[in-house]
């Protein structure tokens, strides 16, 4: 079985998500990583970008998502990222999408507050 796999890892974006007044008034950072799978029957002896999905385009999606958009749960964020890459991307068969929230306002010593959702055709 072929399988091929892209990843956009690290995304890095300032964002007003969040269920508190003071995280729509302030924004904080969030993190995003994206794994696009991909149709099984894909070639790429062509060596050309149509054979493929353009990151730099996901990368556009996701920005355009993130920022254009105030959730307050980062759980909603994923999922509409999710949403969008599926319904402009057709070579992707399933997409997972994970948000890291560093500075989530709970009383705990952690590294972050992470949610990780997987849709697919």
């Amino acid at each position: 079985m072929n399988k091929t796999v892209i990843r956009l890892k690290g995304l890095a974006f300032y964002a007003y998500h969040g269920v508190l007044a003071e995280e729509a008034k302030l924004g904080q950072r969030f993190k995003v990583n994206v794994t696009l799978r991909l149709d099984d029957g894909l070639d790429f002896e062509a060596d050309t970008t149509e054979q493929t999905v353009d990151y730099s385009a996901v990368y556009s999606t996701v920005e355009s998502v993130f920022t254009g958009f105030r959730f307050k749960l980062i759980e909603r964020a994923a999922e509409v990222i999710a949403e969008e890459i599926l319904e402009h991307y057709a070579k992707v068969q399933e997409v997972s999408v994970e948000v890291i929230k560093p500075s989530a306002p709970v009383s705990c010593i952690c590294d972050s507050m992470t949610v990780e959702l997987t849709r697919s055709r």
